[in-house]
């Protein structure tokens, strides 16, 4: 078998220049060329779902439920949301004149970008490719996807099937690792769309600021998750168990990242988790069939060294099984970890879970805040007052009370971070307008053109521009009756 052609520099100028093309032949504007590849899209999801599933399990021995349920139907109800909205998504919006412009008229455009860039995550490799795609055809622009290696089953699939059902003049798929990707960066690019780590958030945004593209950063962080007392805890620790351990065995971005309860509290808190672990994964979760499995040796020794860590190791209440041959840490649960230790330190995306006591609840407002803004913040109580001082006080990409990361399934909800969790946001519209500019637009009229605006100024006409900028009607009409 020949030896694949290795993507450079040339081969990304040349992509880059014939995606160029196409856009600027009004290849992708219409809105028939945007509905025929969202359908095409709609089709990979019908058609193909047993071989997605498969690439999904091959990759990250994902469970058939998440597979087909968080990945191949969240992404069937954008192409559908987006099918049946893209009319009024596409339609100008109209937009208030005032007295300084009459008569005129004035609306929004959505324009498309250009060329975009995807690149995109392992852990959700459906998911986290095809969705930003999604809002970046559904805007009009031209866009080339580039799959995470680290999950190739999905990258080799994704690849193929994008070459077959989609206008290969206007999207394609480079697959690779950093020499494939540095590549890609070197170009300018009408947007860069990124989802990932901010280590590498940071590099695609020093490539980006070189030709002043605009990014988009879906990045992670440490969601904490609160709970208080006043809860009903056998429904809140199975939330947190399947937003954890249920979502690709805490390899997602909104995984909850720490508990924070009080120290009266915390062993109700351990002993209805170890019992709801049990009910869910049975009494060796490391045989369990219904929990992904770490994506590769560097995450799995990468989250070892945080378990091990001196001071971390006998923090363990319950977990801490590995097996570095089938890549598997069973759910692991740490009490009262130090601050400043790795676990606390790095977002962990994996298995592991610390939970820190408090003296009073009130605490965990002073912990969160002292920390990067995470991506996500959750709460658990029934107490009113605590969801509205949480949802206003705390600075989260997002926040959910009383559930785990449902939020992301809301497309009426913008999905996005602050600060070190990311920039921009997507979802439903939010993709749309990630990829689309919002272009002003003024028709004004020939007629009824006032000599009040040109040389040779006057004392009148300063007193009349005023009012008329002002939109104030008592003043215009004191300036034109010579009261003023």
């Amino acid at each position: 078998m020949a030896a694949k052609k290795m993507f450079g520099a040339v081969d990304a100028s040349v992509l880059v220049t014939d995606l160029r093309r196409s856009f600027d032949d009004g290849v992708t504007r219409g809105y028939e060329w945007r509905v025929t590849q969202l359908k095409q899209l709609l089709i990979i999801c019908d058609n193909h779902e047993p071989e997605i599933v498969a690439a999904l399990r091959d990759d990250l021995g994902k469970p058939e439920l998440e597979s087909s349920v968080y990945e191949v139907s969240l992404l069937r109800n954008s192409i559908k949301l987006a099918l049946k909205q893209l009319k009024n998504w596409m339609a100008p919006e109209k937009a208030k004149t005032s007295l300084t412009t009459f008569p005129a008229s004035a609306e929004i455009v959505s324009e498309p970008l250009g060329v975009v860039l995807v690149i995109s995550a392992w852990n959700y490799p459906f998911l986290l490719s095809i969705d930003p795609v999604i809002g970046a055809i559904s805007a009009g622009n031209a866009v080339v996807l580039k799959p995470s290696e680290l999950a190739p089953a999905s990258s080799a699939l994704l690849a193929k099937l994008m070459e077959q059902y989609l206008d290969s003049s206007a999207v394609r798929v480079v697959e690779g690792a950093v020499t494939e990707t540095t590549a890609l960066l070197e170009q300018k690019w009408d947007k860069i769309f990124y989802t990932g780590s901010s280590k590498i958030g940071r590099v695609i945004m020093a490539a980006a600021a070189k030709h002043l593209t605009p990014v988009v950063l879906e990045l992670g962080g440490k969601s904490p998750v609160v709970v208080d007392s006043d809860t009903d805890l056998k429904v809140t620790v199975r939330r947190i168990i399947v937003g954890k351990w249920g979502c690709n065995n805490g390899q997602a971005c909104v995984s909850p990242d720490y508990i924070l309860t009080t120290k009266e509290y915390a062993p109700k808190v351990i002993d209805a988790m170890k019992k709801e672990l049990e009910t869910f994964y049975g009494k060796n979760p490391m045989e369990s069939k219904d929990m992904s499995r770490i994506v590769n040796s560097t995450h799995f020794d990468r989250l070892s060294k945080l378990l091990d860590e001196k001071e971390v190791s006998d923090k363990i209440v319950y977990g801490g099984e590995k097996d570095r041959e089938n890549l598997k840490i069973a759910p692991t649960i740490l009490l009262d970890v130090p601050l400043d230790s790795l676990i606390m330190s790095e977002e962990i995306f994996g298995p592991l879970l610390p939970i820190l006591t408090l003296n009073n609840l009130e605490e965990c407002f002073d912990v969160i805040r002292s920390r990067p803004k995470p991506l996500a913040a959750y709460l658990f109580t029934h107490n009113k007052k605590l969801k509205e001082r949480f949802a206003t006080t705390v600075s989260a990409g997002g926040i959910v009370v009383n559930d785990i990361a449902v939020h992301l399934a809301l497309h009426t909800l913008p999905f996005g971070g602050v600060g070190e969790s990311g920039m921009g946001a997507y979802h439903g519209k939010f993709s749309f307008d990630a990829f689309s500019h919002k272009k002003a637009v003024l028709y004004r009229s020939l007629f009824g053109d006032s000599a009040v605006r040109y040389p040779p100024y006057s004392r009148g006409k300063l007193r009349l521009l005023k009012a008329l900028v002002d939109s104030n009607i008592f003043d215009i009409f004191k300036v034109l009756l010579g009261l003023s």
